[in-house]
């Protein structure tokens, strides 16, 4: 019995008539009062295709959750669509709904003191945001994605919503006609699930697989097929389970467990995203997580799979060619994962990797013979230096000039930046700067994916660098990086770049450089003042005064 279990047996006297009233309005019957009471935390919108097939899923995890002898109780959870808001102001919540999802998945929870709850996502904040309210509630949960979109198909060629934002930058540089940037978005998107590539969606749903969070090869699933749907009712099922064993959420976010994640993250090519939701997620379990940890799994840890934004493939064809276990299988062979650790299963991740394969199939080259990785080391880089004292995240596999020195070009806003790129006034050799588009001066931490997508649609992808407190898609890729700490905001060394500096991006030696003497910039410090809040009531007015640094994760509380 669990601690709530325990709690209702004990007030359910005369006194919680009343209670007993309201649950019978809902659909308790006499003999369900003793059941565990298991919250469906619902992520269902069509607000965006990632969400749009979640109802079904749900509807199937009530029905195993009622069958498995559980009483669920559905709520609902918000969403919104990076895509849709991309290159917006509206794209400034998108990172504030993460921590409003994790609070109303809490919220839920903890008002109706239930003994569990499944939490089904599909967009990039619904998993962090449930992770990190599973963590906080430490109540047992397991997690469903809602499931990867089909590539979409355009002259014999695989699509993905990339494609239409580069797209954009051929099209403004007369690579393509407006016939050409028209079929591509038509065929960009054709049906539900989560954007295919190894984006931020993929990526952590991968990585929470991983962690043993969610069931084997869950992950890489398509939306729209049928698996899916058994999957979700089977992780109702484990969920039941695990309440009755009572395995918690912090019995399996564990620091192991979380740099198995990191592992399998790197092996995957995964999302500059990924290392802000991780230390948001260990902040919430109370474990012990360091922006610096991504770099030291980094050396160890090879890509393996060939996956786009930079790679060839899709999340769709990682699961034909064995899914996140065959990663797992690999790492876990040559000493990189954590065997021992628990799962929601109750099984470890060495006995679930036990039929598994330790090499993968010789007729695919998704993923790599360990052999003959894609890339010796890891992509997701931790740079420093007098631009980036607390850090800053870079993907540095598969850029041609892992190194540049250039002039900067400085832009206080996205979309300043944008005109720019779009009137084509930024050259080879330039290191574009978006500043104040931080956690706090955004506010929100706006995703760069229109003008990193515009310079590779020109052309410009190898020749010039791009630097921000603001983040990334999990589809950028080139010399770019984001999550610069401490931001423009609060006086972080990126607010006092001057139009035409000399800045140096060294991805070898892991280095963000402003060169620029020292006493300049004191005089440059000296002279600075904040400036005034963008805005100053509302959502995102409350989330700008208490938001951390990116190098901490962007946490709340």
């Amino acid at each position: 019995m669990s601690d709530n279990q325990r709690s209702r047996a004990i007030t359910q006297g005369t006194e919680r008539t009343p209670n007993r009233a309201m649950l019978r309005a809902v659909g308790f019957g006499d003999n369900d009062f003793d059941k565990p009471i298991v919250g469906v935390a619902n992520g269902f919108s069509t607000i965006t295709p990632c969400n749009k097939g979640l109802n079904e899923l749900a509807l199937d995890a009530e029905h195993a959750l009622k069958q498995a002898g559980a009483m669920p109780q559905m709520f609902g959870t918000i969403t919104v669509s990076d895509g849709i808001s991309m290159g917006t102001e509206g794209m400034k919540y998108s990172l504030v709904s993460r921590e409003v999802i994790a609070d109303s998945i809490e919220t839920a929870v903890q008002a109706e003191s239930m003994d569990g709850v499944i939490a089904i996502g599909g967009c990039d904040k619904n998993m962090p945001g449930a992770m990190m309210a599973m963590a906080r509630m430490n109540v047992p949960a397991i997690f469903v994605y809602g499931g990867t979109i089909k590539p979409g198909r355009y002259k014999g060629k695989d699509l993905t919503i990339v494609s239409a934002f580069e797209a954009v930058g051929q099209y403004t540089s007369h690579k393509i006609d407006v016939k050409e940037l028209l079929e591509v978005e038509r065929h960009a998107c054709p049906g539900a699930g989560s954007c295919g590539g190894m984006y931020t969606a993929n990526t952590m749903s991968s990585a929470f697989e991983a962690m043993g969070m969610s069931l084997p090869y869950s992950s890489t699933m398509a939306a729209e097929d049928g698996e899916k749907r058994t999957s979700a009712a089977r992780s109702a099922e484990v969920l039941v389970d695990a309440i009755r064993k009572q395995i918690r959420p912090r019995d399996i976010i564990t620091r192991k467990s979380i740099e198995n994640a990191i592992a399998v993250i790197m092996a995957v090519g995964g999302s500059t995203n990924a290392v802000l939701h991780f230390l948001a997620i260990a902040h919430a379990a109370e474990v012990t997580l360091m922006i610096d940890d991504f770099e030291h799994m980094r050396g160890k840890v090879p890509v393996l799979c060939d996956l786009k934004p930079s790679g060839r493939y899709v999340a769709t064809d990682l699961h034909k060619a064995g899914g996140i276990p065959q990663v797992m299988k690999m790492l876990l062979d040559h000493g990189l994962l954590h065997g021992d650790c628990i799962t929601i299963s109750g099984q470890t991740i060495a006995e679930i990797l036990k039929d598994v394969p330790s090499e993968p199939r010789k007729d695919q080259d998704i993923i790599r013979q360990w052999d003959n990785p894609l890339y010796a080391q890891g992509h997701l880089a931790i740079l420093k230096g007098n631009l980036a004292a607390e850090g800053c995240v870079a993907k540095i596999t598969g850029v041609k000039t892992p190194k540049i020195t250039g002039p900067a070009r400085v832009f206080d806003s996205e979309e300043a930046c944008m005109a720019a790129i779009l009137a084509r006034a930024i050259q080879p050799g330039d290191v574009v700067v978006i500043r104040y588009e931080g956690p706090k001066g955004g506010p929100g931490m706006r995703e760069m994916l229109s003008p990193t997508s515009a310079l590779i649609g020109e052309g410009l992808g190898d020749s010039v660098g791009l630097i921000t407190d603001g983040r990334f898609s999990g589809g950028t890729y080139g010399m770019v990086v984001g999550h610069v700490a401490p931001e423009a905001f609060v006086g972080g060394a990126i607010a006092l770049v001057r139009e035409g500096d000399s800045i140096t991006i060294d991805a070898e030696q892991r280095l963000l450089q402003l060169n620029v003497p020292g006493d300049e910039l004191a005089r440059r410090r000296a002279e600075w003042q904040p400036p005034h809040p963008r805005y100053t009531r509302g959502v995102l007015a409350k989330y700008s005064k208490l938001v951390s640094s990116a190098s901490r994760g962007a946490i709340t509380d």
